[in-house]
């Protein structure tokens, strides 16, 4: 389209759509705008900074310097924009010197999300973390450096709160999960999650379920559970979840979905069609039942800016929902899932049946193999694949991969016993869990 195009939000989402519209477009004026200092960097990575597994910090952080002579584009760091005038067709932002405006043609609105901080009283903002920035990385590992943490509350047992005991714990720190709900994890379902749960007993983690925080006592210090229980801790790191950064959207008129992100078209346009946004601002359709979904994941952001650049040049290849397919590893185990999850199913109201199956990750005389689980949720007529979650110590990345492809391809339980996947005994087994969990979903269809 070669015209100006504002870019609101760097990161997995605003630097990746810049890239594609570049490569698609080389006269197209794009200027980009981050509040922060950094035009992108590995939000994955940084639980793994904290614990050292990662040593140099520059390796998490992609340079503004050149990224801008790769994609020629005018890059604004530590400038946040303030509002949206969409009849003007321009915003208003602020930097060091000041306040000032620009003008746009197309507006990509891509700020993310923002760490949930309950408001608990006594909280003292010295010692309680979220961790979503690298300057919140580098708040918790000065405050770990320069006060010999010993013990840590981690509140939240989702992503963050399982990555960050693991790299707390082998700092030596002593660390206790807190969460209201009957699991760890909810985006698996519990028979996955008691494995998670037992794990980390085993790594000496203390796990406090159907809990909360009350209060915070002692400068923040001591916590007061719902439950009447206390308890010590150095520091406190918040991981309830994060929210759609939406403030300006909204007030420009833009509309929120059921999930409270800003709705958008297959071609990720919200109701202004001059106002694209993409990443984990948007609430987008599930692949297989086009609920209403919310998924802050990296897969989706990138795949939603090529389908704006995309649009943009006149192409209509449209975003054809999410699915939600995530990994994540939790000291010796790794865990996935892809799909909807039992919980969700049920409040959604779709019948469904589970088959699973226990496997090792590949030949049993063959050195290293070891245990896995997998299961997977689907239609009891048609065999339709709902989800499915896998944990172990290996193997369990290329499971799921296999299964939410063939979610993808809209292929049914009995057709993961005709995949022909790739065997040697180092990998897998003549008839891989994938194919053994397959014959067993099919054996459950009606007729």
């Amino acid at each position: 389209m070669s015209g100006k195009i504002v870019i609101v939000g760097g990161v997995g989402g605003g630097s990746t759509v810049t890239s594609q519209i570049r490569r698609m477009d080389k006269h197209a004026e794009i200027i980009l705008f981050d509040k922060g200092s950094h035009i992108g960097f590995s939000n994955c990575g940084m639980p793994y900074y904290i614990g050292g597994v990662i040593e140099k910090r520059d390796k998490l952080l992609v340079s503004t310097e050149k990224f801008i002579d790769k994609f020629g584009a005018d890059v604004r760091t530590n400038s946040e924009v303030l509002a949206i005038n969409r009849d003007d067709k321009k915003i208003t932002y602020e930097d060091p010197s000041g306040k000032h405006e620009e003008s746009y043609d197309k507006l990509i609105y891509s700020p993310g999300a923002a760490a949930v901080t309950p408001n608990v009283a006594g909280m003292n903002p010295n010692r309680t973390f979220t961790l979503r920035t690298i300057p919140d990385m580098d708040e918790i590992q000065h405050y770990i450096d320069e006060h010999q943490t010993q013990t840590c509350a981690i509140v939240g047992a989702g992503f963050i709160g399982m990555e960050m005991v693991e790299n707390l714990i082998n700092l030596g720190i002593d660390c206790t999960i807190i969460d209201r709900s009957k699991q760890v994890m909810k985006l698996v379902d519990d028979d996955i999650a008691s494995t998670i749960h037992d794990h980390l007993e085993e790594k000496g983690v203390h796990v406090i379920l159907e809990d909360g925080v009350a209060s915070f006592a002692n400068n923040g210090s001591t916590l007061h559970l719902n439950s009447g229980k206390t308890l010590q801790a150095d520091m406190t790191i918040m991981a309830t979840g994060v929210k759609p950064i939406t403030t300006i959207a909204t007030a420009a008129g833009l509309e929120t979905g059921k999930t409270g992100a800003l709705k958008v078209n297959d071609f990720m346009q919200t109701n202004d069609p001059d106002i694209y946004a993409l990443g984990d601002v948007v609430e987008t359709e599930d692949f297989l039942t086009k609920t209403p979904r919310h998924v802050a994941l990296a897969w989706p952001a990138h795949r939603q800016a090529y389908i704006i650049a995309n649009h943009l040049q006149g192409g209509e290849v449209p975003y054809n929902g999410t699915l939600g397919s995530a990994i994540f590893k939790v000291f010796d185990l790794d865990v996935a899932a892809t799909g909807l999850n039992r919980t969700a199913l049920e409040r959604l109201e779709i019948p469904f049946k589970e088959a699973s199956h226990e496997a090792l990750s590949h030949a049993g005389y063959y050195p290293g193999a070891d245990k896995i689980k997998i299961k997977v949720l689907f239609d009891e007529k048609d065999g339709t694949i709902y989800g499915a979650q896998c944990v172990g110590e290996s193997g369990v990345d290329k499971r799921i991969a296999i299964i939410s492809t063939a979610m993808k391809g809209k292929m049914t339980v009995a057709d993961l016993s005709q995949l022909e996947l790739a065997y040697a005994p180092p990998y897998s087994s003549p008839k891989d869990p994938v194919n053994i969990l397959g014959y067993k979903a099919a054996g459950m269809l009606d007729g």
